[in-house]
């Protein structure tokens, strides 16, 4: 056995010496799929430290006795956790100094997770950053997914019913009354100031931007508020 497999088996062991050892190791392999993303916007420390997490989580899953060299299997998660990020980051657009402390969490989480065997509490996890636990939320919040309107509510029998099927006409057949009747009916059962997000972002076509300076919130609140919506949404139509 190589000496990068008696690392990973160690790591997998919980030996932390061996995995500052295998991530020292490796640094080159993460900078190399790292540097696939640059001019993006993003800083390449950023990308590193997202390449970082997809690193880790390779040395955790990786079963040794597979036939394939440890960077086969490594270098497709450190790629996925770059695209994952890339892709939910730029759903909404959030403030520098969040956006580098999502990155930040992301990366202490992982590494708190690995060395104590469970996720860290949300004041574990702002002393590690030395950061107040509710700006250390709203970083993470503003990291997430975001809820879309492309989600399914349904699994039909040949394709899923997305929530945007529920919101849009369908002149096609007589059901668009009774949708129509349906998604007014959930509406008015949301708060008034939902009621008013809902109508701006999906009737009026407003960006999240655009409500959040007419409403006088963040757009990050606005992110918040939508995602809730979109769950309760959901569940009526569920």
């Amino acid at each position: 056995m190589d000496r990068t497999l008696q690392l990973i088996k160690r790591v997998q062991d919980g030996d932390e010496g061996a995995k500052e050892a295998v991530i020292a190791e490796n640094q080159g392999l993460v900078w190399s799929v790292a540097r696939r993303f640059l001019n993006r916007g993003y800083e390449a420390d950023d990308l590193f430290q997202i390449g970082s997490i997809g690193l880790l989580k390779s040395v955790y899953k990786f079963n040794t006795s597979y036939e394939v060299k440890f960077s086969t299997y490594a270098v497709p998660m450190i790629m996925g956790e770059i695209k994952r990020f890339l892709r939910d980051d730029g759903m909404i657009k959030v403030s520098r100094h969040l956006k580098e402390l999502s990155v930040r969490a992301k990366y202490f989480q992982e590494k708190l997770t690995a060395e104590h065997g469970g996720a860290p509490t949300i004041t574990e996890l702002a002393a590690a950053l030395e950061v107040d636990a509710e700006e250390l939320v709203l970083a993470m919040d503003a990291g997430r997914e975001v809820e879309s309107l492309y989600q399914t509510v349904h699994k039909g029998e040949r394709e899923p019913v997305l929530l945007i099927d529920k919101l849009c006409e369908r002149e096609a057949d007589g059901s668009s009354i009774d949708d129509n009747i349906a998604i007014r009916q959930v509406i008015a059962q949301l708060k008034p100031k939902e009621q008013q997000i809902v109508y701006m972002r999906y009737f009026h076509d407003k960006t999240q931007s655009e409500i959040a300076k007419e409403i006088g919130v963040s757009q990050v609140q606005i992110s918040r508020l939508e995602k809730r919506i979109l769950k309760t949404m959901r569940e009526k139509f569920g």
